[in-house]
């Protein structure tokens, strides 16, 4: 018996990211240096899973919406969630997050 792969939680994450901030596919890929002609296709292949960026890529597109590539690839929504909120913490606060959870486990 084969077992499929998991899917990646990329083309979800990178679409959420991208509406939340409000930004069109073509805008986007222009952002992260995508030729105009094809920015908005290869963004909305990106989100439909056709095609996977390869990881440089990734990290400019989370670059351009001002998010830490890990959230594309975080396969558990809680754990993505607390990678967004964690990112926007400042560096004494996340220390403190990081102490917290030391201490618990």
């Amino acid at each position: 018996m084969s077992t499929k792969p998991a899917p990646t939680p990329l083309p979800k994450r990178l679409r959420e990211a991208r509406e939340r901030v409000g930004v069109s596919q073509m805008n986007l890929g222009i952002a992260a240096g995508f030729d105009a002609s094809s920015a908005s296709s290869r963004v909305n292949h990106y989100e439909q899973g056709r095609h996977a960026p390869d990881f440089q890529i990734a990290v400019r597109l989370a670059a351009c919406l001002d998010i830490p590539v890990t959230y594309f690839y975080a396969t558990d929504d809680q754990l993505a969630e607390l990678i967004l909120h964690f990112s926007r913490l400042p560096s004494r606060e996340r220390k403190a997050v990081l102490a917290s959870i030391e201490k618990k486990t």
